[in-house]
């Protein structure tokens, strides 16, 4: 009972300690997920809602604002999160599921999948937004979104994802009863246990090849994420002689100071009205202030850690590198550095990347770690220049690659081998 109790008292505390942010670092943790665009219009909303803040555009210091980047061909304005939010007006929802739903939706990942748990996206409405939910209501809130458009939006895995896409009757019993088979694309087992013909195989394979296993990417998509402008948050030079320079894109966004205007003189109602948009015009400067500076020790650290890749460019140089590393060399919170690297990008000498892509999990090698990208590069080599006549098995991947130090499982080569677009040995003859 004891212990019991202890563990409780603990996990108060520690529930307590989370909650215990100060609004200038709630208003900064929101501000730091916004896109350079988005940044832009929440400064300039906010300077129309308090009339003591004024723009200023310094001639000093560092504004870059680079040329912008197309991904795909040019479409519609309407972004993949607009096209989203829209399709919340097509339900009666209260303004409280309404932002539960939102802040869903800003949780997707490039595939459109929501990979987090219920419960922490609970605990991050409450700390980021002060925004009380039980995971079971953002469970309901999913299951909203799981109606949306594009089919499959919102699955939690691909299973999910492709069972929302309203399969046939009998495609969704091979998903549901023969995943592993479906997965591994033993349609010849499949065709065995449900007693199928080679015709009522090959439709169910041409029906597969319809549903999108990536709703959040679709290349067919006129307003999907393929169309969005890329504008870089950060840019990384290196000059003459070798040294790395960071600079963090301002954009468009102006700098804001408070009117010189703004006394506190005259009634004591207006007095209280003008002190009380004073402050929250400093709560503002000040988190953009820090939002900047959180930016920008998380990219210093991702360069200190990705140093020979910003100095060469060559992705074989990419260490292994976790949230949890970036987290360490800044003093910063988890989930901050989550924030940053979940939806900005950086301009190097080699091209603009998302932060994300810095990072991956790792093999072992003797002993060491070794990046996913060193493996699958190895194993892309091995595909390339193995017999087309007599293709290797993933068992026999996985012994040359241990042949060259990866020692990795059977299992894990194959996982990499369909994320490098390979089919098994017996489809690449």
């Amino acid at each position: 009972m004891a212990q019991t109790l202890s563990q409780t008292q603990t996990q108060t505390l520690t529930q307590e300690q989370r909650l215990q942010l100060t609004p200038q670092q709630l208003l900064a943790a929101r501000l730091t997920a916004l896109s350079l665009d988005e940044l832009r219009e929440r400064v300039e909303a906010e300077c129309m809602e308090n009339p003591w803040l004024e723009k200023r555009h310094t001639g000093g210091g560092t504004r870059r604002s680079p040329l912008t980047y197309e991904m795909g061909e040019r479409g519609e304005t309407l972004s993949f999160y607009d096209r989203l939010t829209e399709q919340m007006g097509e339900y009666d929802l209260s303004d409280h599921e309404r932002d539960i739903l939102e802040y869903l939706i800003g949780s997707l990942d490039d595939n459109g999948f929501i990979t987090k748990p219920l419960s922490q996206i609970a605990d991050e409405l409450e700390i980021y937004h002060s925004l009380s939910a039980s995971e079971e209501e953002v469970g309901r809130m999913l299951a909203v979104l799981q109606q949306f458009d594009p089919p499959g939006i919102g699955a939690r895995n691909l299973k999910e994802c492709l069972l929302l896409q309203h399969p046939s009757q009998r495609l969704r019993t091979v998903f549901e009863r023969h995943w592993d088979d479906f997965t591994g694309k033993r349609w010849d087992r499949i065709q065995d246990k449900m007693d199928l013909t080679d015709t009522e195989v090959e439709r169910l394979r041409r029906e597969v090849q319809h549903l999108n296993p990536r709703p959040g990417n679709n290349p067919s998509d006129p307003v999907g994420r393929a169309t969005e402008t890329i504008k870089p948050d950060f840019i990384v030079e290196m000059d003459d002689e070798g040294t790395l320079r960071l600079s963090l894109n301002q954009g468009d966004v102006p700098s804001l100071r408070l009117s010189s205007e703004a006394d506190d003189s005259g009634s004591e109602e207006s007095a209280s009205f003008v002190r009380e948009y004073r402050e929250r015009g400093q709560l503002f400067i000040d988190a953009l202030t820090q939002r900047r500076l959180t930016m920008t020790a998380v990219m210093k650290a991702i360069i200190r850690l990705q140093r020979p890749f910003f100095r060469e460019g060559d992705e074989n140089l990419l260490r292994p590198m976790r949230l949890e590393d970036v987290a360490e060399k800044t003093g910063l919170n988890l989930s901050t550095v989550s924030r940053v690297t979940s939806s900005k990008y950086v301009e190097t000498p080699y091209g603009i990347y998302p932060l994300k892509w810095f990072f991956s999990g790792s093999s072992t090698q003797d002993g060491e770690a070794v990046s996913t990208r060193k493996v699958k590069a190895a194993l892309k080599a091995l595909v390339e220049a193995e017999d087309k006549t007599a293709p290797l098995s993933d068992e026999a991947l996985c012994t040359a690659l241990r042949e060259q130090g990866y020692d990795i499982a059977r299992r894990t080569v194959a996982k990499y081998r369909e994320q490098l677009g390979y089919p098994p040995a017996r489809y690449r003859k």
